[in-house]
C-alpha cells in the first residue's frame, strides 16, 4: 500500500483513493460504489442513517461486516414493518450476535422507523426532505482535502438537520452523525481531491434528479 500526500494512497490497481478504506478489498467496494453515490430510495436512506448510528463509537467498516446481519435483523429496514412491531422486539435483538447490541441503539431504529413513517407522510417522501437540506454550492469548502475533513466533523447544514430530527423525536441523530449520513447518500462529495472517484461521484451528482415528493 503506498501512501501518498493529502490523504490519499494508491491502490493494487493503480489508482488513488481516499486513504481510510486501508486497500481492504470491501472497503476499497464500498468507498468505490457506494460512499458519496446519491441515493433516493427512502429504504435505502433509512437504513444509512440507522447504521450511522450504530457506528458511533466503533468504526464503520465493523458496521459494514455486520450489514447485512443489520438487515436481516431489521427487516431490510423497512420502516413500515419496523414501526409497527412490538417492544418485545427490542430484547429480542439483544440476543443477536451477528449486530452490535447495545439497546439505546437498538431501540432507537424502532422509534425512528415510527418518526419516518410520520416524516415520509408529510413530505412524501423522506427523499424529498433529506435532499431538500442539500448545502448549496457556495456552502461548500472550494477545496476537499484531508485538513478540510479533518476541521469540519460538522457542519452548519448537519447541525441543523440534526435539530430538525431530534425535534421531531429521532434518536441517534448527533451533528457528526448526520453529516456522515450526508456525505454516505451523497449529499455532498467528499472524496479527496485526486481520489480517482471524485469526478465519478460529481459527475453521478450531476446527473442525480432531486426528489421533490
Amino acid at each position: 500500500m503506498q501512501q501518498m500526500a493529502d490523504g490519499l494512497i494508491m491502490g493494487e490497481d493503480g489508482r488513488p483513493r481516499c486513504f481510510w478504506h486501508g486497500n481492504l478489498p470491501d472497503y476499497v467496494r464500498y468507498h468505490d460504489e457506494e460512499w458519496g453515490r446519491p441515493v433516493a430510495d427512502d429504504r435505502r436512506l433509512f437504513e444509512k442513517l440507522c447504521l450511522e448510528g450504530f457506528q458511533s463509537g466503533l468504526s464503520w467498516l465493523t458496521i459494514l461486516r455486520k450489514r447485512e446481519n443489520f438487515r436481516a435483523a431489521f427487516h431490510g429496514f423497512d420502516f413500515d414493518r419496523l414501526a409497527a412491531e412490538d417492544e418485545g422486539a427490542v430484547e429480542r435483538h439483544l440476543q443477536d450476535a451477528g449486530i452490535v447490541r447495545h439497546r439505546g441503539k437498538i431501540a432507537s431504529v424502532y422509534n425512528n422507523a415510527r418518526r419516518a413513517v410520520a416524516l415520509r407522510d408529510e413530505f412524501g417522501t423522506l427523499s424529498a426532505y433529506f435532499w431538500s437540506f442539500e448545502p448549496k454550492p457556495e456552502d461548500r469548502p472550494a477545496v476537499v482535502d484531508l485538513a478540510t475533513l479533518r476541521a469540519n466533523p460538522t457542519t452548519a447544514t448537519s447541525t441543523r438537520l440534526s435539530k430538525e430530527l431530534k425535534k421531531r423525536g429521532w434518536s441517534f441523530v448527533g451533528p457528526t452523525t448526520v453529516y456522515a449520513f450526508m456525505q454516505a447518500m451523497g449529499m455532498v462529495n467528499d472524496h479527496i481531491e485526486g481520489c480517482a472517484c471524485r469526478a465519478e461521484v460529481e459527475r453521478a451528482r450531476k446527473a442525480f434528479r432531486r426528489p421533490t415528493a
